[in-house]
């Protein structure tokens, strides 16, 4: 890593240096670009690997600058009684990584004028007409600080003084969603992938292709399948809106393209969903900020960012919006025994490796 580093800055050193020979005109700008993107190549290419390898990681990786494929690695099995192995078209279970969908959902309504996050929740939803969740907003059901963890439990605390993750806030948007439009969740969502160009995303309610990756918990030589998949994911332990989504690396990278490359949303709405507005210290990822259905990197560098995990499909979608980088992996095994923290140490091995080279473009741009 250093040394690289090392040759990459002597490189760009040199070249910066003026020369009293004339010489033809050359596109400098171009030639520093594209040694920096071989340097990210080769980088990613030992570090990620070694990632592969130290774990055995059965799942997909890819890194992509915004149309450029930086990195791509599948290993492993979408399937493995039949030995399936996992390709470019494998459809993965994304979990939380769905929250953001709904979230965007949500401000698309708002956009058209049919709701405002700073309404009540009980103006939409007959079981938020109680004492006890009268004064819970959209916008804190969209940045998990409305106190709420099961519908029809009490609250954890006061809406809006603190942060807790609900999943059943985000079914609770889902629902809000449908009143609205008049339209099903599932049928709003499939507006939304084809807006944005998704062409193999999907809800495990109305999946009907065939590249889906059967969950599994264990280890590639003692696993155990997840049942019904991917249907358990639209049921009420987890819950569409909140964890049901179906997609693949391709159609991830297409989403945060279209997300942050303002596709989906208008300017000021997008500010709106990528505005730290709550924080929360994640029991693998640390302290971060958390904006709608996404959470942020605090200091440097600039992230957005989300985990997801259901039953035997641990994921984690990444955006740097500096460099329009989106890092994606996705699995389809994990090993529950050993605790969340083992099974998403590739997950924030990668995340470490991307977020440094980001952080050393950075200083490469500013030339120190």
């Amino acid at each position: 890593m250093i040394k690289n580093l090392v040759f990459l800055t002597l490189f760009l050193f040199l070249f910066s240096c003026k020369t009293e020979v004339p010489q033809p005109p050359v596109d400098k700008k171009a030639i520093i670009d594209s040694t920096i993107t071989a340097f990210q190549k080769t980088l990613l290419e030992q570090q990620i690997d070694s990632v592969f390898k130290k774990y055995n990681f059965n799942g997909s990786i890819a890194v992509f600058k915004d149309s450029l494929p930086l990195y791509r690695k599948e290993n492993g099995y979408s399937d493995f009684k039949r030995k399936i192995k996992i390709d470019s078209n494998t459809v993965f279970a994304i979990g939380s990584i769905s929250k953001q969908f709904t979230a965007v959902l949500v401000l698309l309504q708002m956009e058209q004028g049919k709701l405002n996050v700073t309404d009540k929740v009980s103006k939409y939803i007959k079981e938020f007409q109680i004492k006890e969740y009268e004064n819970i907003t959209i916008h804190q059901l969209l940045n998990h600080t409305s106190g709420l963890n099961m519908t029809g439990g009490k609250l954890m605390f006061k809406s809006g003084s603190d942060f807790f993750y609900s999943n059943d806030g985000f079914n609770t948007l889902g629902k809000i969603v449908e009143k609205a439009s008049g339209k099903s969740y599932d049928d709003n969502i499939l507006e939304l992938f084809k807006k944005a160009g998704m062409t193999h995303s999907s809800t495990g309610d109305i999946f009907k292709g065939t590249h889906f990756a059967s969950a599994y918990l264990g280890t590639a030589v003692n696993f155990q399948e997840v049942p019904n998949m991917p249907k358990r994911l639209g049921g009420k332990d987890i819950g569409t809106p909140a964890g049901g989504v179906l997609s693949t690396i391709q159609d991830l990278h297409t989403w945060n393209n279209a997300l942050y490359g303002g596709k989906i949303l208008k300017p000021e709405t997008l500010q709106q969903f990528m505005a730290k507005s709550a924080e929360r210290r994640h029991a693998i990822f640390g302290k971060m900020g958390y904006a709608y259905g996404i959470m942020l990197n605090i200091g440097k560098p600039n992230s957005y960012f989300h985990s997801g995990y259901v039953k035997g499909s641990p994921s984690l979608n990444i955006y740097y919006p500096d460099t329009k980088t989106s890092v994606i992996i996705l699995s389809n095994i994990s090993d529950e025994g050993k605790g969340k923290g083992l099974i998403f140490k590739p997950h924030i091995e990668v995340k470490k490796i991307t977020d440094n080279l980001e952080n050393i473009l950075a200083q490469l741009k500013s030339g120190h």
